[in-house]
């Protein structure tokens, strides 16, 4: 469990695994076009890691971490070549982006040739925030990536087979895709095809992210109209540890004889204006939980752009 991680990106959260001091293995879907990411280990330490290369096709791609840790546990990598039909196996990763080190356990239910790569489909336990992850055997040894799941499909998850990871560490290109399916080969999802609520949470991760940058710029005008007005028409006490001093006139702080005589009107439409952004932030909150974008992701957009206050969390 000490060399599987928590890896955030901004479009989203998904597992990863050590597989040796410096570098880590995940999907490509996890960190999406981000070429830097954080990794969080299972005690909380975070450290950044880069993009070092990716496989689309078969939806790898190898991190390295900015700062190394020598006595950095990390998993064996077996051979896809080991899996076999009905084996007993195991997932670990952050279950939902957020229940870190989750285990579950299954068997290996068919061994899937796509045109483009080896999937191992498993019966275990799946769940946004899985991807990335390993699918291990009794030993510990990685047999393959966790890469997609169906939460409408009960014990229908895939893991793309380790080998083609291999030529990726070496620094080699990822196999060529074979020329032709055979026979059996399933016609279906690619490896980097990632889950239908993973696909709606990215895009409820996007709109999130535009809604909020938008009401910072309109917040950025009223900090300047704070500072040229506010601190001579607001008398009351001033807020500390908000992201912004006007962010006073929701606390409920604000009260008869805080407004200096003359800037009543003045006071009006500067709340009204802030109640718009108010209103903005919280129907972009509302936005984001229908899409079952995490409580977290939103918080750290919200303090990226100094929009972060107790009352429009959800």
């Amino acid at each position: 469990m000490p060399a599987i991680v928590l890896v955030e990106a901004p479009g989203g959260r998904g597992s990863g695994f050590f597989v040796a001091p410096d570098t880590l293995l995940t999907n490509v879907h996890v960190v999406g076009r981000s070429s830097s990411v954080t990794i969080r280990r299972a005690g909380g330490e975070a450290v950044s890691a880069r993009v070092e290369s990716t496989a689309p096709q078969v939806d790898i791609a190898v991190l390295k971490v900015s700062s190394i840790d020598k006595a950095q546990p990390v998993l064996t990598l077996s051979s896809t070549g080991n899996a076999r039909i009905g084996q007993e196996v195991f997932a670990i990763g952050t279950a939902l982006g957020m229940l870190q080190n989750t285990l579950t356990r299954g068997i290996i239910s068919g061994i899937r040739q796509t045109p483009g790569a080896t999937l191992l489909q498993t019966d275990a336990a799946v769940n946004p925030g899985n991807s990335g992850g390993p699918l291990m055997d009794h030993t510990g040894r990685v047999l393959g990536i966790v890469t997609m799941g169906y939460t409408d499909r009960q014990g229908l998850n895939f893991a793309v087979g380790i080998d083609h990871a291999r030529p990726l560490l070496e620094g080699k290109p990822a196999p060529a895709v074979p020329a032709a399916p055979s026979a059996g080969t399933m016609q279906g999802p690619s490896p980097s095809q990632s889950s239908e609520t993973d696909q709606a949470r990215s895009q409820g991760v996007r709109m999130y992210e535009q809604a909020i940058a938008q009401l910072a710029r309109r917040a950025d005008s009223l900090d300047n109209a704070w500072r040229q007005y506010g601190t001579g028409c607001y008398t009351g006490r001033a807020a500390g540890g908000l992201d912004r001093a006007w962010f006073v006139v929701f606390s409920g702080r604000t009260a008869a004889g805080d407004v200096a005589p003359g800037c009543d009107r003045w006071f009006a439409d500067f709340g009204r204006q802030a109640a718009e952004v108010a209103s903005g932030v919280i129907a972009a909150e509302e936005m984001a939980r229908q899409a079952d974008v995490y409580p977290g992701m939103r918080r750290d957009s919200r303090r990226r752009y100094r929009l972060d206050y107790p009352g429009w969390e959800r």
